[in-house]
């Protein structure tokens, strides 16, 4: 035992006593936050928004686990699949972080074996991104995802989709904003048409996605320099990405000599025109434009894509909005469930993601900028009393009012000065105070106190519950 006390002990001594400790460094971990409790109240009033069009459209909520084995994930998100975190082997199972929330989707689809359901998830994911934490990007962020999975008649369905998406950045008030859609089938039809060999396809897209922050030119000397693109070809794309409007383009579009001729694009096409037409019965094209160059870099859509970005007027001489970034995004999926059933049966879905980081920084600039106070609790009133002694009083009052289901502090003194009790409901918001003192004791009432006038009221104590949630149901 001495022995191995000694080897101990000369470890010690090697890796250095406590002086090393005042080195430990206190921050979050590269791409992650902490959240205070101002930042938390902004959040959860924008997932209430969220919540509440996710239920007015009626879906169910489901959870899935944090991490998934990492089979599931492989495979499924092109040339993003190098973001994906990797858990160190715990057990036998190579895990890894979940990417996004559609992949547990439907994983957990083809493993229940459902074919028809409409539900939202609201839940963490990850990816080793090299975060910008100004413009919202994480390497630990929230999607909100809605679903609707099952065979239903074309176009409904993601008419809806598109419909919340309109409904959500209205309700948030976050400024302008455009919702652009394309469709996967008519970008395929597209490339095929402009002589695009097929194994290039998912690579060409994923450079004709990035043409919202980077001008063609540069796009087109991607393609044709590092992505091996003809430059004919290159020139063909060209001419089309750069197209967008509203249904006289697709009208446009399926007269077109060349596209007209390929079977995906006429489908797509088709289909694009019964989208505008459900959107036109829902009141939001002023909103919608079909835009061409929308690729959405992910690998598992088949079908219609869209994307929500914020506009910002620069300056008023400037006939173009300029485009903030992305706050949301979806499409249809009809392969990826088939590709976890061992039968291979496909469950058609749609889906919309809400960019929840990006809305949040918008939302925390802008209470930033106004000064407006945030409340952190949501205390209806405060037990307080003017004179000394009256602590158990003020307790068994408190005690009444939690058990009525009324949010109420006490502040945790026997002898509290009233002003600092005041002061305490003025710097937090509390907007009543209820004070016990002798005389109100022995009139059985309690005095309540309304913090932004100042007036002051004696209500009987058996009413006092009733007058609190009267008070505070505005």
């Amino acid at each position: 035992i001495a022995k191995e006390v000694a080897k101990l002990l000369e470890m010690k001594a090697q890796l250095g006593g406590d002086e090393g400790k005042h080195k430990f460094v206190l921050k979050t971990p590269k791409g992650t936050r902490d959240y205070s409790p101002k930042q938390m109240a902004i959040r959860e009033r924008v997932f209430n928004a969220i919540i509440n069009c996710f239920k007015r459209h009626g879906a169910e909520v489901i959870d899935t686990p944090v991490f998934e084995l990492k089979e599931t994930l492989t495979g499924k998100y092109g040339e993003d699949s190098k973001l994906i975190y990797d858990l160190k082997d715990q057990g036998g199972e190579l895990l890894s972080l979940r990417y996004d929330l559609t992949v547990p989707f439907a994983r957990y689809l083809a493993m229940n074996k459902i074919t028809n359901i409409k539900r939202y998830h609201i839940a963490k994911v990850y990816r080793r991104d090299n975060p910008a934490t100004t413009r919202g990007r994480y390497r630990e962020f929230y999607q909100c995802d809605f679903d609707i999975a099952g065979q239903f008649d074309p176009m409904i369905p993601d008419a809806e989709c598109l419909k919340i998406v309109h409904e959500i950045l209205s309700d948030l008030q976050l400024g302008d904003f455009l919702i652009k859609v394309n469709d996967r089938r008519i970008l395929d039809g597209m490339f095929a048409v402009c002589g695009v060999p097929d194994s290039k396809f998912r690579t060409i897209c994923s450079s004709v996605d990035k043409l919202d922050k980077m001008p063609w030119e540069e796009v087109r000397s991607e393609m044709v320099g590092e992505k091996g693109l003809s430059p004919e070809a290159a020139d063909r794309i060209g001419e089309y990405v750069q197209l967008h409007g509203g249904l006289d383009l697709i009208e446009q579009l399926l007269q077109d000599p060349k596209l007209s001729q390929n079977k995906l694009a006429k489908e797509g096409l088709g289909d694009m025109k019964l989208l505008f037409e459900y959107l036109t019965l829902f009141g939001i094209t002023g909103k919608i434009s079909f835009d061409l160059s929308l690729a959405r870099g992910l690998d598992y859509y088949t079908g219609v894509i869209f994307e929500a970005v914020l506009l910002q007027q620069e300056n008023d001489h400037v006939e173009e909005p300029v485009s903030v970034g992305s706050v949301a995004g979806g499409g249809r999926y009809d392969g990826l469930v088939g590709m976890f059933d061992p039968k291979g049966r496909k469950v058609p879905c749609v889906g919309v993601s809400i960019g929840i980081e990006r809305i949040f920084s918008i939302l925390e600039q802008r209470v930033e900028a106004s000064e407006e106070k945030i409340r952190t609790t949501e205390t209806q009133v405060l037990v307080a009393s003017a004179q000394k002694k009256l602590l158990e009083e003020r307790l068994r009052l408190i005690s009444e009012l939690w058990d009525a289901g009324i949010k109420a502090e006490i502040l945790y003194k026997k002898n509290p000065k009233l002003l600092n009790q005041l002061q305490y409901c003025e710097d937090t918001g509390i907007p009543l105070v209820a004070i016990v003192g002798e005389q109100e004791l022995k009139d059985g009432v309690v005095k309540l106190r309304v913090v932004a006038t100042r007036e002051e009221v004696n209500i009987r104590r058996e009413s006092l519950i009733e007058e609190i949630r009267m008070r505070t149901s505005q």
